[in-house]
């Protein structure tokens, strides 16, 4: 068996970046790979303004008791006047600078009488003012190639008049699933049988990513029509993803059905749990994944492997969330021969630190716990972890998009 994180890193080096892109607005954007570095066409701001509501002056006109004529009041989207030696414009947040101030007094800070100004605290030279380009400098780098483009970067690119951009193509990813046990959700079931939740539970993990399923199979415990499916899955898709069938039992036929078809396997079980029949195989140069059968092991090993190897497909820059850290709220020792990701609930403690909670019932049986838990926490396999410990933190918020 592999480790686990060599057998991560495996998975990330399955993918291939993309090369070509394609144009999309601005508006269809969200959620897209950015393809290439955009640039400031235009300083943000674009001129010197108000950061407050207040006064314009020039600080060198500044004495203490005098009063100050208004010469003019500005609002946002009007030319001001420069100003006069002495004087005062009225500004609003976002109104020009007048040429020649050079300091905002801000209104709390003033008096206005008749027309003229009276300053009761003392400025300081440049307050208040939004510089030209302090925020975006026209020609600098503002977004990077590998970007994934969320609401903040839309931001970014409207305030720059963009209206259309290139990103990267989206995956087309297709799911087999097998086991003659399964009945489809809606259908009656029959002795014996259990709802295939693993292709509707892989479907909105691949979407929550931000690529596309175009197709899910379900195939019967037959090497031919599991070798079929396999074969026309990667015809037409970038990634399959097959759940179950890839153990060493006797119906046990993805791995069988992949070398059939011509397949390569790259990779065969690995020293975690839960999720140790994970198979990585290439057919006519496409990826094939194969997880296991139970749901809470497929949802883990594709949080954990495949969420990274998509990401890596999608182009985007980071393909391996940050980890976070934290304090196992439990009195159980943990230890064993394989790296054991425990559903964890995470709960920041008064203390700062972050509380793991993990739940009651570990079993890879329990599919309740994936909708309770906020992700996994890692122990280390060979390793005696004390209730109390400090432990790795695989957020499903970080890991799952």
């Amino acid at each position: 068996m592999l480790d686990f994180d060599t057998a991560q890193n495996r998975l990330v080096q399955a993918g291939t970046r993309p090369e070509i892109a394609e144009r999309v607005t601005v508006d269809q954007a969200r959620g897209r790979i950015l393809a290439n570095n955009v640039s400031a066409a235009i300083n943000i701001p674009p001129a010197d303004n108000s950061a407050m509501d207040g006064y314009a002056i020039r600080f060198a006109d500044f004495q203490e008791g005098i009063s100050y004529p208004i010469q003019q009041r500005v609002y946002a989207g009007d030319l001001p006047q420069a100003i006069q030696p002495g004087q005062a414009i009225r500004l609003f947040t976002g109104s020009l600078i007048p040429e020649g101030a050079d300091t905002i007094v801000i209104q709390e800070d003033c008096t206005e009488t008749d027309g003229k100004l009276h300053i009761n605290v003392a400025p300081v030279q440049g307050q208040h003012v939004r510089f030209t380009g302090e925020d975006m400098p026209a020609g600098k780098a503002i977004l990077l190639k590998g970007t994934v483009i969320g609401s903040g970067q839309i931001a970014i690119l409207a305030s720059q008049g963009v209206t259309e951009i290139d990103v990267f193509p989206v995956p087309k990813i297709g799911i087999l699933t097998t086991g003659n046990e399964l009945a489809e959700p809606g259908q009656p079931l029959h002795a014996g049988q259990i709802y295939n939740s693993n292709a509707s539970m892989l479907a909105s993990l691949v979407k929550q990513l931000g690529s596309n399923v175009v197709r899910i199979v379900h195939a019967a415990d037959t090497l031919e029509e599991i070798q079929d499916a396999i074969s026309s899955l990667a015809e037409e898709c970038d990634l399959v993803l097959t759940v179950g069938g890839v153990s060493v039992g006797d119906k046990d036929l993805v791995k069988p059905a992949i070398e059939a078809s011509g397949g390569d396997m790259e990779m065969w079980r690995v020293r975690m749990k839960p999720g140790k029949p994970v198979a990585l195989a290439r057919l006519k140069g496409t990826p094939i994944v194969g997880l296991p059968g139970n749901p809470v092991s497929a949802y883990a090993v594709f949080t954990l492997m495949v969420s990274p190897l998509i990401r890596t497909m999608q182009g985007r820059t980071e393909v391996l969330p940050p980890l976070s850290y934290g304090r196992l709220d439990s009195q159980q020792d943990y230890q064993g021969d394989r790296e054991e990701f425990l559903r964890v609930k995470a709960k920041s403690m008064p203390d700062g630190v972050l509380g793991l909670t993990p739940h009651a019932q570990q079993g890879s049986s329990i599919i309740s716990s994936l909708a309770w838990a906020s992700g996994l926490a890692r122990i280390p396999a060979d390793t005696k972890i004390a209730g109390g410990s400090t432990v790795a933190y695989y957020d499903f918020n970080l890991w799952g998009y």
